[in-house]
């Protein structure tokens, strides 16, 4: 039964997901931007162009599983837990203000850490006590503090909300909600 649900999960994950795999599958609207430009740098391997400036602004999540194909000085990139950039808002208007960007890539991925913190509480808490030198009481404290504020619960539903949120703020900037697949390497636009 376990295993019929998760694959069932796949698929309607799976379902969310617009494949690149050609040039004519990237949407019109990305056409000819630095976002289409990242998904044929990353998926169609198109041959890097050089970059004096950063076109774009990449926001992903610290995981260690990936790494965009793309030319040196192309993008901006804040990797934050989750891709949450909620206490990013400075960093992005710097991009935005002073580096010129007028485009955001918002890449979220599977298996992230970011998802139900709480099953993660003992390993965090065991983990600080024993690498870090904190006591018990202070890792405890640490995760019930911060665990809420970083929580995403599902990948797919938390980029496309922070999307909205991000266009709230910057409503001239193109941004795409993406996700990385860590068994193919892959990105994916989420459907909207």
């Amino acid at each position: 039964m376990h295993i019929f649900a998760d694959q069932t999960q796949k698929l309607v994950k799976m379902d969310r997901l617009l494949k690149i795999e050609t040039f004519s599958a990237i949407p019109k609207e990305y056409i000819d931007t630095p976002i289409g430009n990242l998904l044929e740098y990353h998926n169609l391997n198109k041959t890097f162009s050089n970059y004096a400036n950063a076109k774009l602004l990449i926001g992903m999540c610290i995981d260690n599983r990936k790494h965009l194909n793309i030319p040196d000085n192309f993008a901006f990139i804040i990797r934050a837990g989750g891709a949450n950039l909620r206490y990013s808002e400075f960093k992005i208007s710097f991009a935005i203000s002073v580096g010129g960007v007028k485009h955001i890539a918002l890449i979220g991925h599977n298996h992230c850490g970011m998802v139900n913190l709480i099953s993660k509480k003992d390993q965090f808490i065991e983990g600080l006590v024993n690498n870090a030198g904190w006591s018990k009481e202070q890792a405890e404290k640490h995760f019930t503090e911060y665990a809420p504020m970083f929580e995403i619960g599902n990948e797919i539903d938390f980029i496309l909300s922070e999307t909205v949120r991000l266009r709230k703020v910057y409503p001239k900037i193109q941004i795409a909600p993406m996700m990385y697949l860590v068994e193919d390497n892959r990105l994916y636009l989420i459907r909207e």
